[in-house]
């Protein structure tokens, strides 16, 4: 008799830890974006220039060196960040200076951000620096794009494939 009712418990148990983990698994209810808006996602990673330029060792650099360690170029690893701006309708949306990855600062810059927007036809620029100028962009894009709602469209950037890439 004490080992059916210790089976029953254990069922009643189980039941309401199930319950519990059902209920919580469907409620409350997560929106990912409100539905009478659309979505503009920029994601992107993307390394800027170095930030000197590499230089030519002289003979007696290179003597000093060991015979492994004989390069003609001496070349540092830190990169420059990357300036990022969007711009939507003529404002702006966001504007970023993204600082390399990496312990030496020698990787890509990477960007991930959202924003929720009105649906509709709007005019949006894209623009980046990735090089030591000190004023203008090295890329930008402008387009007029049109969104309906619960739109996801995706900026992306690839200097091979000519820069901004709207998807």
């Amino acid at each position: 008799m004490a080992s059916l009712s210790k089976y029953i418990g254990q069922a009643i148990a189980y039941v309401l830890f199930a319950a519990v983990t059902g209920y919580f698994a469907t409620q409350p209810a997560y929106t990912y974006f409100a539905p009478d808006k659309a979505q503009i996602k920029l994601s992107f990673g993307h390394a800027g220039d170095h930030e000197t330029e590499c230089r030519r060792l002289t003979q007696e650099e290179l003597n000093q060196l060991a015979p492994n360690m004989r390069r003609p170029l001496d070349c540092p690893r830190r990169r420059l960040p990357v300036l990022i701006e969007l711009e939507l309708d003529g404002e702006l949306l966001y504007s970023a200076e993204l600082p390399p990855s990496g312990i030496a600062g020698d990787g890509v810059s990477t960007a991930y951000k959202t924003f929720a927007v009105e649906p509709g036809q709007h005019q949006l620029v894209a623009r980046l620096r990735d090089s030591n100028r000190a004023e203008g962009f090295d890329y930008e894009k402008t387009s007029s794009i049109t969104l309906s709602p619960q739109q996801n469209f995706v900026i992306d950037f690839h200097p091979s494939r000519g820069g901004f890439l709207f998807l």
